[in-house]
């Protein structure tokens, strides 16, 4: 029998794209009480643009205490296993996180790659437990496979721009662009794409949203910035600025 976990709020249970999602990794900018701080910016700038869902991966050793500091600002896990409650030590289970206040999760980050099965089974126990999925993906061909599962968001990443502040809406456009329509085909339109690495100006989530993304997924482009709350605010303006022209 599965644990119980805790059902949230209604008001709190909406994502609307475009969804800038902020992925702490294990940056010392984004640890203990540098990620506390992190994630009271991204609430802050949030707050002022109720149109648009940020939200924020922390370390898992952060999580609750992230979720204790944020409303509006969804809080994702780093990573989850497919198991169920039981002897499982150093897993991470679905339903811990989801008590500790994540509402989503990614999985296969390409620093966190996963066997395809694997993948498949992750998503099956995020959905029971009511957890969202960012499945990322580094090549459109892989999108497209991970897409047939039918997860809520897969981020297509090509792995050699992540970190470079390069973006892929600006050096693969037309990649971008085919990953866009493989993950809408594979998952008959159900499942939302995102585009991540190298992202770190308004102009690339622009870029990437008129390629056909409904978000970004970015990490040392906040995280490391000298200034994160200018940055989250360029690139909810250049949001904002697409969403004003459809």
């Amino acid at each position: 029998m599965l644990m119980q976990v805790p059902k949230q709020e209604p008001s709190k249970q909406k994502l609307n794209p475009p969804l800038l999602l902020i992925n702490f990794k294990t940056y010392p900018q984004a640890t203990g009480e540098t990620a506390i701080k992190l994630a009271e910016i991204v609430e802050d700038v949030a707050n002022e643009y109720p149109t648009l869902t940020f939200a924020v991966a922390p370390q898992f050793t952060d999580l609750w205490r992230v979720a204790q500091v944020v409303d509006k600002t969804w809080v994702f896990a780093q990573h989850i296993d497919p198991i169920t409650p039981g002897a499982h030590t150093g897993h991470i289970l679905p339903e811990a996180v989801k008590i500790a206040g994540a509402r989503g999760t990614l999985i296969n980050h390409s620093e966190r790659k996963v066997p395809i099965e694997v993948i498949e089974k992750a998503i099956a126990r995020a959905r029971e437990v009511g957890l969202t999925t960012v499945v990322c993906a580094g090549s459109p061909e892989e999108s497209e496979k991970v897409a047939k599962f039918v997860p809520d968001f897969v981020a297509y990443e090509p792995p050699e721009l992540i970190g470079t502040g390069i973006s892929v809406s600006r050096a693969k456009p037309e990649v971008l662009k085919v990953a866009v329509e493989k993950i809408i085909s594979a998952s008959g339109g159900k499942t939302i794409p995102l585009c991540g690495a190298g992202i770190v100006t308004g102009e690339d989530v622009y870029k990437a949203l008129v390629l056909g993304a409904k978000g970004i997924l970015v990490a040392s482009g906040v995280v490391k910035a000298k200034d994160p709350a200018k940055v989250l605010v360029d690139f909810a303006e250049a949001s904002m600025k697409y969403l004003e022209e459809q």
